[in-house]
């Protein structure tokens, strides 16, 4: 199925250090900046900054990687995220911490990458479901990092960054001694900037991957908004306590990781990836609905889990299309075009999720499942049998 089974189990290693990254830090990355005296305002600047940062670095990180090759840019990303959590674990300052997040967005390209390293050890056939193995572990960070971070925070705040450090250390050796270079197209990218607005601009009206790059931008930013709005709504609409908001979240990510890992390679083979990427666009839109219009535990719960099997399609099934649409050379820029779109999603979704919640706590359900309907419509577009698409980037 894989040509090496052995590559797509580093390629997971990287997409759970990420994922353990993440679900570690966010838990207590507010309570850990009280210490630093950052209000409010300036704890959103420090929520935000990766999504800034990694932006602008994605794109870059990917093109580097179609050029020079995937494994030296994936040991450049991981090694940076390392250091990014031991700078925060020992920062002397708020701007040190500033500094090791920005860092962390900054080499935020390994997911591109490692994605593009499916790409190239993957067949047509098989590929979503190399997708899905990286959503899964995914899915597996974002289990177990919350419950690594509820553990050790109490013993000392420092010790969550550590650990986090630490996981991403052992994925920089395994990476450098047991990966081979998967990029057979090294330099044959077409000449350009690395990074170019223009680019971002001009890849949304490419015939063949611009409709799926919209796609990633509303589904992202309807899905942070979701997430922005999430606590406060199970707070003041549902009366959930602490421990019930984690176990909700708990659940979404079980979900989510059984889906990427028992349905995904089975749905798309048996009813077509993009007809499985369509119904997971209709499935988040009504789940948002639901939630909306029926503020009752138990139908919110039921809907969630509804969203946590869409969401684990979709953000396996916009890779996979992406990269069937994109020539073998370009992989590693397009999926880095794509990842910022997701930070956009990122940056600006909690944003519009605040803004609504300012008029009414649930408002953010409707915007986000507004958002569903455009990447509802776009999907005709995508849906449309075609010729074989290669993409002009």
């Amino acid at each position: 199925m894989f040509a090496g089974n052995r590559n797509l189990l580093i390629i997971a290693l990287v997409a759970i250090v990420n994922a353990l990254g993440y679900g570690i830090i966010i838990p207590v990355l507010y309570s850990y900046s009280q210490k630093y005296g950052l209000n409010d305002f300036q704890n959103g600047l420090l929520f935000s900054i990766f999504s800034i940062c990694q932006f602008f670095s994605t794109p870059i990180i990917g093109r580097m990687s179609d050029k020079y090759g995937r494994k030296p840019l994936l040991l450049i990303s991981i090694s940076g995220t390392a250091l990014s959590f031991f700078m925060a674990a020992f920062a002397p300052n708020a701007i040190f911490l500033f500094i090791a997040r920005a860092l962390d967005g900054i080499t935020a390209g390994n997911i591109p990458v490692a994605s593009a390293v499916i790409s190239d050890t993957t067949t047509m056939e098989d590929r979503a479901k190399g997708f899905g193995i990286i959503g899964a572990s995914f899915g597996f960070g974002f289990v177990f990092g919350p419950a690594i971070s509820a553990v050790t925070v109490g013993i000392f705040p420092s010790l969550p960054f550590i650990i986090a450090g630490t996981v991403s250390l052992v994925a920089v050796i395994i990476t450098a001694i047991f990966l081979p270079e998967t990029n057979k197209h090294i330099g044959e990218v077409k000449k350009g900037r690395l990074f170019d607005f223009g680019k971002l601009y001009h890849a949304l009206f490419d015939p063949n991957i611009g409709a799926t790059l919209l796609i990633t931008l509303f589904y992202f930013l309807g899905l942070f908004s979701f997430i922005y709005a999430f606590q406060p709504y199970a707070v003041k609409i549902l009366k959930l306590s602490p421990n019930e908001i984690s176990l909700l979240f708990t659940m979404f990510g079980v979900i989510g990781l059984l889906t990427q890992t028992l349905l995904v390679g089975k749905l798309t083979k048996k009813w077509g990836l993009k007809k499985i990427f369509a119904g997971a666009i209709i499935t988040s839109m009504f789940a948002f609905l639901v939630m909306f219009f029926v503020p009752i535990l138990s139908i919110f719960i039921f809907s969630q889990a509804f969203l946590a099997v869409a969401n684990a399609l979709m953000q396996t099934l916009i890779n996979t299309i992406l990269s069937a649409e994109t020539d073998a050379k370009s992989q590693g820029t397009i999926l880095g075009i794509s990842a910022s779109y997701m930070s956009i999603g990122q940056i600006f979704g909690p944003i519009i999720g605040g803004i609504l919640a300012t008029v009414s706590i649930p408002f953010p359900l409707v915007g986000s499942a507004v958002c569903s309907f455009v990447c509802f419509l776009l999907s005709f577009h995508v849906l449309k049998p075609g010729i074989k698409k290669e993409s002009a980037f």
